[in-house]
């Protein structure tokens, strides 16, 4: 008896040690973020001045609005004119630059608050993560609360996944019961958004959308192959997510452009649903084969060290191998590629409502970064410059309705806005590194947002960002 109590003692011992290096390695972890901490006492964190001459693209429509001012008042912009008589104010000379809307990314992965600047600095003001865990709602309450720097955060809750099991990464459920006790749960534990993934049957479908409606939560769907893909045009899903799960499903991969026409004229009938196409994270898959140093690059030091090792190098070595056992695999990958941009070509040309999303933050699509490629696909698609910053702005804080205070210039919208030298109607690139950035009125300059690139690169985290994960397979399994 002795003996075992001895050996009680050493293992609780044991746990009490690896529970305090955790609570440690996640403190030293969070210190590493303090540069985006507010410090209301900062002069730089006013957030109620007068930007005077100013060219204003509002999105709300195709012009410019030349050599205006722009009222911000306590983060919210007051008044847009000719001339404002307002005293005892800053006043924000934009020497005659251009002033747009902030971009949203509608799909991304965020796996620490590193990733929150690099957003920042490419001129993201706002984000919809869509792999919802523990950490984004601590992020989320320090985003509404005030405390941190960061875009405006939105995020759906874990994915919700059939009973098969194809990863530890996915809530698998068995019967509708248990599916609407899970959209309760998210809503009351204050996700914004449900997410549902890959095999969902009708049944369990059926309970998951019933249950969103009585709770007005909305859906976001990565389609299941389950159901029809017309399924997924219930009112109660408000987006579509990638262009390659048309290939995948009702085309079965025949890039027939004559069959695509009849599944693009039922998402154009469906008013009320979004389709984000992801283009950039599967031409990433056409990058890693033809770069065998991809995961060598100075690029991937972007990306969070535990996604990296793990996700960025299972995903090379998964393509590396498809190559070497059959080199046509990347010309198959590259048509498949040229067919997700005609299918956006054909989306737009039918009225779909496109809205701008990345999957940034696994793999080797970059956060924040990934945003510009994927604009730049869309005006390879046939988009001109305003369609394409449209599907980033406008189109975006349309999809759902928490989102509608974003995504234009206008009149009692918040000022999460982007200062650039050019044109982005004429020059689309010029939004890639804006010369300030506006979070809800504080002014990032582009020191500032240089510093956040740099702090966020070659981080050290992997140990922090484990914990955070393993956090989520205990509370949501």
């Amino acid at each position: 008896m002795k003996i075992i109590k001895r050996l009680l003692k050493i293992v609780f011992t044991l746990i009490g040690v690896f529970v305090l290096i955790g609570i440690i390695t996640l403190w030293v972890d969070s210190i590493g973020t303090n540069y985006l901490k507010v410090n209301h006492n900062d002069p730089t964190s006013n957030n109620s001045y007068l930007i005077t001459h100013v060219n204003v693209i509002p999105m709300n429509r195709d012009t410019v609005l030349v050599d205006k001012m722009v009222y911000i008042k306590e983060g919210i912009i007051e008044k847009i004119a000719d001339n404002i008589e307002v005293s005892g104010i800053q006043i924000f000379d934009a020497e005659n630059k251009y002033l747009t809307p902030g971009l949203i990314d509608m799909h991304v992965h965020v796996w620490d608050r590193y990733e929150l600047g690099l957003y920042l600095s490419n001129g993201v003001t706002a984000v919809r993560n869509l792999w919802g865990m523990p950490m984004h709602l601590r992020i989320k309450e320090d985003v509404i609360h005030g405390n941190i720097i960061s875009p405006t955060f939105f995020t759906t809750g874990p994915k919700l996944t059939g009973s098969e099991f194809i990863g530890d990464d996915n809530l698998n459920l068995t019967n509708p019961s248990e599916a609407k006790e899970k959209v309760l749960s998210y809503k009351e534990r204050g996700y914004d958004f449900i997410k549902t993934y890959y095999g969902l049957d009708k049944e369990i479908f059926d309970a998951i959308i019933e249950q969103a409606k009585i709770y007005e939560i909305d859906i976001v769907a990565h389609p299941s192959q389950k159901v029809s893909f017309s399924y997924h045009l219930n009112p109660q899903i408000k987006s579509i997510e990638h262009v390659e799960e048309i290939v995948q499903q009702p085309l079965k991969f025949d890039l027939d452009k004559s069959k695509l026409q009849s599944i693009l004229d039922s998402i154009s009938q469906s008013k009320h649903t979004s389709y984000c196409p992801t283009i950039t994270v599967f031409n990433n898959i056409y990058q890693m084969m033809i770069n065998d140093s991809i995961l060598d690059s100075e690029s991937l030091g972007y990306m969070n060290p535990l996604i990296k090792k793990v996700d960025s190098k299972n995903q090379f070595e998964r393509w590396f191998n498809a190559k070497q056992e059959d080199p046509a695999t990347i010309e198959r990958i590259k048509e498949q590629h040229d067919f997700h941009i005609t299918i956006v070509k054909k989306l737009h040309e039918a009225g779909v409502t496109i809205i701008c999303g990345t999957d940034a933050g696994i793999g080797v699509t970059l956060p924040g970064f990934s945003i510009h490629k994927e604009l730049a696909f869309y005006k390879e698609a046939g988009l001109s410059n305003y369609e394409a910053l449209k599907t980033a702005t406008v189109n975006a804080s349309q999809a759902h309705s928490i989102m509608s205070q974003l995504g234009t210039v206008e009149e009692g919208k918040i000022a999460n806005l982007l200062l650039v030298d050019k044109n982005p109607l004429v020059e689309l690139s010029s939004l890639e590194n804006p010369i300030y950035v506006f979070v809800k009125g504080r002014k990032l300059n582009r020191e500032t947002l240089n510093s956040y690139n740099e702090k966020a690169k070659n981080r050290k985290n992997l140990i922090a960002s484990a914990l955070r994960y393993l956090e989520n397979l205990i509370i949501e399994k």
